[in-house]
């Protein structure tokens, strides 16, 4: 008969921050005795830099230069070797979360370019208002064949807490084509490389429509976005890579006219 290992994190959610302690149990289950040369128990946390399936062929070079990033790595010895007895073993653990050296504790992250194995700080809300325009439009082809029309609205705060949400107004003052629907697009913007190069890789998270048809003129339409815990996290810069957040206003026109507008965010956690 196998033994079996388990181990269990007694925090239900499995959130450390930079400081606490991690501790939980190493379960071992066997029918019989168990004779052991020692147990031992290794934390380890990186950040890893891999290729997405577009630059496969393009990066290479840049990819091979850059190594996992530790940022935090402990070995306990548990048990010293010996015999486990048949049945089920409980041995307890702690871990105290100490980065090496002066390096930061991110936030466990999983991207395109970018995987991280917690991070805070404050955060000064800055409101924006837009105005949108055929004028005020950006890579347009032939901007005099677009429709007249006039989109004035804010965002609450382009610094935006993680947990809260995205807020704000859209109004459309007027517009000669009908409306068939506003969307708020979530980007996620990650960098990545070295001296060799660098790659660049834009992913939609999340999309949420905000209006549906022809919007009545004057009336506003609220902007509220939840971030999704699961693909978002706190904005990062550092010499090897960057994660970072924007969010697309789409407006679409009858009978084919695509409209957006970009803001970059800054998200933070408090």
């Amino acid at each position: 008969m196998g033994t079996a290992l388990d181990i269990k994190i007694k925090r239900a959610n499995k959130v450390y921050h930079a400081g606490e302690v991690l501790s939980g149990v190493v379960v071992i289950s066997s029918k019989d005795s168990v004779q052991h040369q020692g147990v031992s128990l290794t934390m380890e946390g990186t950040v890893n830099l891999q290729l997405s399936a577009k630059s496969v062929g393009v990066f290479e070079a840049f990819y091979n230069s850059v190594k996992p990033i530790q940022i935090i790595n402990s070995t306990i010895e548990m048990v010293k070797p010996g015999k486990f007895p048949s049945g089920k073993t409980e041995i307890p653990f702690e871990f105290p979360l100490h980065v090496k050296g002066n390096k930061v504790l991110y936030e466990t992250y999983h991207g395109v370019f970018v995987n991280i194995q917690p991070q805070k700080g404050k955060m000064t809300p800055s409101p924006v208002d837009f105005t949108i325009t055929p004028e005020t439009l950006q890579n347009v082809k032939e901007r005099a064949l677009l429709p007249k029309f006039l989109i004035r609205g804010h965002l609450n705060s382009t610094n935006c807490v993680i947990t809260q949400p995205l807020t704000g107004e859209l109004v459309v003052e007027s517009s000669e084509a009908a409306i068939r629907s506003v969307e708020l697009q979530l980007v996620r913007v990650e960098t990545c490389g070295c001296a060799e190069g660098y790659a660049r890789d834009a992913t939609e998270i999340q999309n949420i429509q905000i209006a549906d048809g022809d919007v009545c003129r004057g009336l506003s339409v609220p902007i509220y976005m939840v971030f999704p815990r699961l693909f978002t996290c706190p904005t990062l810069e550092t010499t090897n890579f960057k994660v970072e957040f924007e969010v697309n206003i789409v407006v679409l026109l009858h009978p084919d006219h695509l409209i957006t507008e970009n803001f970059p965010l800054k998200l933070c956690r408090t």
